[in-house]
């Protein structure tokens, strides 16, 4: 491969890098807020998710040749908000980088000769966009109130013990652990 130095796709690693490792330690911060909350799943999904962005940084940084790359990148200053909140911010945070930056990225990596790195920053756009669906999935339920709550049956799994029973309702305890409804999440669910 053809050296990065002074490419516009070596800014835009860099850049992605920058979000990817910022994501990441949101991410983490936000799981801290879903535990305390009380949304054991939600905190799970915000800990699966950061470690998947430090996979996502590490490729990229992998890229990088070393050296000093000056890039200016803008970058939400978020908060840490109620869960709702979060999920909000991260969601549109993934949507951002699976719709605009990663095909931009791309875009670019490939006019300049870097198909692989192009074929890498296509790739992350697609997990960027199961994260941002799954986010959107929780945000709607939160809003509509029914994180533990279906209007048919539905399969639930405790994500303490692994106690599966069918209900409209998760438990209010576990009857074989004796953890709370927040460890129960939907079992056909692959998130």
């Amino acid at each position: 491969m053809q050296s990065l130095k002074g490419t516009k796709t070596e800014q835009n690693i860099l850049s992605a890098f920058i979000g990817e490792s910022q994501a990441r330690n949101k991410y983490t911060f936000w799981a801290s807020t879903a535990e305390k909350e009380g949304f054991v799943q939600i905190a799970r999904i915000f800990i699966e998710t950061a470690e998947q962005e430090r996979e996502h940084a590490k490729r990229l940084f992998n890229f990088l040749e070393g050296g000093e790359v000056t890039v200016s990148a803008a970058a939400p200053a978020g908060v840490v908000g109620t869960t709702l909140e979060n999920l909000r911010q991260a969601a549109a945070g993934e949507n951002h980088e699976w719709q605009h930056m990663y095909p931009e990225f791309a875009k670019t990596a490939r006019e300049e000769g870097f198909p692989l790195i192009a074929a890498v920053m296509e790739s992350i756009a697609v997990a960027e966009k199961y994260h941002a669906e799954r986010y959107e999935a929780f945000i709607k339920r939160l809003e509509e109130n029914s994180m533990w709550v279906q209007e048919s049956p539905t399969t639930w799994k405790c994500l303490n013990c692994g106690f599966i029973v069918v209900s409209k309702n998760a438990p209010e305890k576990c009857p074989a652990c004796a953890h709370p409804k927040a460890y129960f999440a939907r079992l056909e669910e692959s998130f």
